[in-house]
């Protein structure tokens, strides 16, 4: 969940940034923090019950809840100073960890950490760190690579469309994945992405989501935090893949699966580094591999022969014998972008800026 940025300037500046060491000193948060002094603040884009983004990270604080952590959070949190705001409310409120989940807190939580050098922040799909100040993220194209294959395996016209929110790399990636995945099964297949330059807007992500289906597609998928796009499918009697959260119930007749997060991975060992006193800042992004990232179960809508697919695909990600980003791999002008057997890098990944060969639409400039 991260606000629109210049291609341009992002690809620059997170390219200096992720992987080059950001972490610094551990320790920069004083004081020995237990788990009966911890409390653990949220700063939330959407609310808890948003089926989709919001709900997904909250699960995770409930976990901390379940292992005797105290927790607090505030929701529906605009992407300008009321961020600023809230960090500083939870830290009022006795918070000495704060987690922020959306890419549009970033500047605003690096700000209140240079003033709480004792307090601990996580910042969410980010590139910004500080010494007591670290990003996460999960490699959920890995998922979304998954989830293209039970699209490909069921569209009937080969006409696909994808709801997207922002045109930032984060988005842009798991388009591709999703694409390569339904390449895997289907190469005549083909995506058609609509931007809608929001993140939480029922009625706009419906509108996209129909302008797509009444063009022809007959599987919908989304990189958008509410349910609206699966419930425009199941109204157009076709079907689609959801996002962040199991949703089958809001759409039973269209929902076939969706990529998840799991989001207590990242937040239980966060806080179990920091009572351990091994904490230190880092730029946190992992996968399947780590159960950072997996799949919904698959509903009945699912075509036949799309569970044997995608476990075969799966097993292969989890024991790292395949990357989806891996070559032959070309644009959408046909132009080869990566080789034959070649892996693309975390960097590279991370800031793919370009659409493979399938996808019909634009990346903004």
């Amino acid at each position: 969940m991260k606000k629109s940025v210049s291609m341009a300037v992002f690809a620059v500046i997170a390219a200096c940034a992720l992987w080059a060491g950001g972490a610094k000193d551990a320790g920069a948060a004083s004081g020995k923090i237990t788990k009966d002094n911890i409390k653990v603040g949220f700063v939330y884009i959407g609310t808890i019950d948003d089926e989709g983004y919001t709900q997904a990270h909250d699960q995770g604080r409930l976990a901390l809840n379940a292992m005797g952590i105290a927790t607090a959070y505030i929701e529906h949190v605009a992407e300008n100073a009321d961020c600023e705001k809230a960090i500083r409310d939870l830290i009022d409120q006795g918070c000495n960890v704060v987690y922020t989940n959306s890419f549009g807190y970033m500047d605003w939580t690096i700000k209140v950490a240079k003033d709480h050098p004792d307090v601990f922040f996580g910042h969410c799909s980010g590139y910004k760190r500080a010494a007591n100040v670290s990003t996460y993220f999960g490699k959920i194209y890995q998922a979304r690579y998954l989830s293209g294959i039970a699209a490909g395996k069921k569209t009937k016209v080969n006409r696909i469309g994808y709801v997207a929110a922002m045109p930032i790399p984060e988005v842009i990636r798991g388009i591709n994945a999703f694409t390569l995945g339904i390449q895997s099964v289907n190469p005549k297949a083909t995506v058609e992405v609509i931007w809608t330059n929001t993140w939480f807007d029922p009625a706009v992500e419906k509108q996209a989501a129909l302008e797509l289906l009444n063009k022809g597609c007959d599987v919908i998928a989304q990189h958008q935090d509410t349910t609206a796009p699966q419930i425009a499918a199941q109204e157009k009697g076709v079907f689609a893949i959801g996002y962040n959260s199991p949703t089958a119930s809001a759409a039973p007749k269209a929902y076939i699966t969706a990529p998840l997060f799991k989001w207590a991975t990242f937040y239980v060992d966060d806080v179990q580094r920091i009572l351990n006193g091994t904490w230190t800042s880092r730029a946190y992004w992992e996968g399947y591999s780590k159960g950072m990232v997996t799949l919904d179960a698959l509903s009945a809508n699912a075509a036949a022969g799309t569970a044997e697919a995608i476990e075969a695909a799966k097993a292969k990600i989890i024991d790292g014998s395949f990357e989806p980003f891996t070559g032959p791999i070309a644009d959408q002008k046909g132009t080869v972008r990566v080789a034959d057997g070649v892996k693309m890098t975390d960097d590279e990944i991370w800031n793919m800026g370009w659409f493979v060969k399938g996808v019909i639409g634009n990346v903004p400039n």
